[in-house]
Order: structure tokens, then C-alpha cells, then sequence
């Protein structure tokens, strides 16, 4: 996004974050993937970390396509022991499961970032050789060829970065 519509839009996201409720918040987390995925941004924006358990639950069930993403870079933002421990559930539940096409990559990226941030493991178990998530990646035919975290630890930074920006103004 060029500079001229980037700073804009990262001001209102700051100010819708920062001016919605948490009983909208509520609402949105039970509507469609756009209102999940609204949700979970503007919870992480406006560090509502009240709402950790609420999307781990929201990412475990996996009940609705393409808002997994945002809920994983949520808890990457929080960055608690909690916030890894809720994502390596999700990992150890579906990284079984290379025939779904989930935000396995994604939640790897977000487990990723917070062991950088918090100096853990989680993300090494994973990861280390015949891990779920090396087998994972290996085996979902989604995958192909992509073998490993890099880009998804990269596009998790971004967004958090984002949020940070936007966390600041």
C-alpha cells in the first residue's frame, strides 16, 4: 500500500479500534469471516488482551474460512506465554491433519514471532527434525513445495508491526 493511503488508513484503524465496544467486539467475533477477522484486528490494535481466550477457542474450532489468520496474529501481538501456549494447541491439533488446509502456516509464523519475543521453545518442537510441523509441511499437497516458516514469520512481523503502529497513535 503506498505511503499516501497507508497512513490514513492506519489512522482509522487506530480509531475504529480504539472507539469500538467490547459488546461489538462480542458481536463481531460471532459473525461472518469479515466481522471475525475485524474483530479479532480491532482486539489486537486496541490491546484488549481480555479477548486471548476468547479467539484461542475461535482458532481451535476453526468453524469459519479465512479468519484463522487473524486470530493467529492477535496472540503474536500479545505475546504472552499464554498467547504461545493457545497457539501451539491449535498447532498440535491440526498440524495432524495435512489433508485441511487451515492457518497451520500461519499459527507456525505467529508461535514463531513469540518465541522470538519471549526467548521460548514452542515453535522448536515443531519445527526440529520429524516434528508435526516439518511432517506437516512435507505432507499437505496445499503446501507445494513450501518448506518452512520463513514467509509466514515475515508476514507475521508485518502485521504486527501494523498493529504497533497503529497501538501507538
Amino acid at each position: 500500500m503506498p505511503r499516501e493511503k497507508y497512513e490514513p488508513f492506519v489512522h482509522a484503524l487506530a480509531a475504529d479500534a480504539k472507539a469500538v465496544s467490547d459488546a461489538e467486539l462480542t458481536a463481531l467475533f460471532e459473525g461472518s469471516r469479515r466481522e471475525r477477522r475485524t474483530a479479532a484486528w480491532f482486539a489486537a490494535v486496541s490491546r484488549r488482551d481480555h479477548f486471548r481466550e476468547r479467539l484461542g477457542a475461535l482458532l481451535l474450532e476453526s468453524e469459519v474460512c479465512c479468519a484463522g489468520g487473524a486470530y493467529c496474529v492477535a496472540p503474536a501481538s500479545f505475546g504472552t506465554v499464554r498467547d504461545a501456549d493457545l497457539l501451539a494447541a491449535y498447532l498440535d491439533r491440526y498440524l495432524r491433519r495435512p489433508d485441511l488446509a487451515y492457518d497451520q502456516p500461519r499459527a507456525m509464523g505467529a508461535l514463531a514471532y513469540n518465541d522470538s519475543v519471549l526467548h521460548g521453545g514452542w515453535a522448536g518442537r515443531f519445527l526440529q527434525e520429524g516434528g508435526l510441523g516439518r511432517r506437516w509441511f512435507k505432507d499437505a499437497p496445499s503446501m507445494r513445495g513450501d518448506d518452512g516458516i520463513s514467509g509466514h514469520l515475515g508476514g507475521i512481523r508485518l502485521d504486527v508491526a501494523v498493529i504497533e503502529e497503529c497501538a501507538a497513535i
